[in-house]
């Protein structure tokens, strides 16, 4: 079967066969591999934040940003958990990888880890639509090669979660080996799980993994790389992006009514060739659209 088709068939939310998901999560790792842990990104583009499995939410962001490939697009992380769809979008996204390597990057976000996989929902969702836990382990398989980070023409640099005191500069980025487990210190995991807080310097982070950065921190480190924005997703904002620090950071988020419950809107971040920012905000699928998840798959826990 054709990629072509593949990606009609995920476009319908319909799950591809397991040996469909191996050869692709196996050409998606022959792509990964030749990226960067900051990979460049020429200009325009359009930056989205989390999804979280939300499929039909991430149907509505292509209606208002426009298809891939006509459209660049950059996802700073987070494809899985949560939602009920996270097979059917990260491997809707991985086939665009795939397909249309130059049009679309792929980051890691601190969900891309086989730990926080097995808790918050994608290991379950893969035994449950494939019967086994090996699609769940290809896909986790791919997840060790996402780039860490992204800079678009040098000038903006993307990350899901934020700095860390150990890495002063992108080089320092780019010295990390990055194709293992998120580990559970250090910079590759504070790249991850970082937040920015009105605070001074760095302080301990609630979620238990990376740290809480302030100002002054965001403002040196774009200084003295020569940045214009850091844009970072991985905290829910109420309206869809928030800039902070004299605009020199932006949190973007791309999961509308997150969780289907928090009645958040959603938005996308679009560069044009001159780094001008458009942000484009957009609501959850409707009900009708998305349809309501079988039941009857909750069934097969009971056999």
């Amino acid at each position: 079967m054709s990629l072509d088709r593949q990606i009609e068939q995920l476009k319908n939310c319909q799950p591809i066969s397991e040996q469909q998901v191996k050869e692709l999560c196996l050409k998606a790792r022959e792509i990964l591999v030749e990226e960067a842990n900051v990979q460049w990104i020429d200009s325009p583009v359009t930056i989205c934040g989390d999804i979280h499995g939300q499929f039909w939410d991430l149907l509505e962001l292509f209606k208002v940003g426009g298809m891939c490939p006509e459209t660049n697009y950059l996802f700073l992380g987070d494809y899985v958990d949560r939602g009920f769809y996270s097979v059917e979008t990260f491997l809707l996204l991985l086939a665009f990888k795939v397909r249309y390597p130059d049009r679309i990057t792929l980051i890691r976000g601190n969900h891309e880890s086989r730990q926080i996989t097995q808790v918050y929902g994608f290991y379950d969702e893969c035994m449950r639509k494939y019967g086994s836990a090996s699609v769940w382990r290809y896909c986790c398989d791919v997840f060790d090669y996402l780039s860490l980070g992204a800079v678009v023409d040098g000038r903006v640099f993307c990350v899901h979660g934020g700095l860390s005191p150990t890495v002063q500069n992108l080089d320092q980025i780019r010295l990390i080996d990055r194709k293992q487990e998120v580990p559970h210190d250090g910079g590759m995991c504070d790249l991850l799980w970082s937040d920015p807080d009105e605070i001074e310097g760095w302080g301990l982070s609630p979620r238990g993994a990376g740290y809480l950065f302030g100002a002054d921190v965001v403002k040196q480190f774009v200084h003295a790389n020569g940045l214009e924005l850091i844009a970072r997703a991985h905290q829910l904002v109420m309206e869809g992006h928030k800039l902070m620090f004299d605009n020199t950071i932006v949190t973007v988020w791309s999961a509308p009514n997150y969780c289907y419950r928090c009645g958040n809107i959603a938005s996308i971040l679009e560069l044009d060739e001159n780094l001008v920012s458009t942000y484009r905000n957009f609501d959850a699928a409707t009900q009708d659209t998305r349809g309501i998840p079988a039941k009857s798959t909750a069934l097969q826990y009971f056999l």
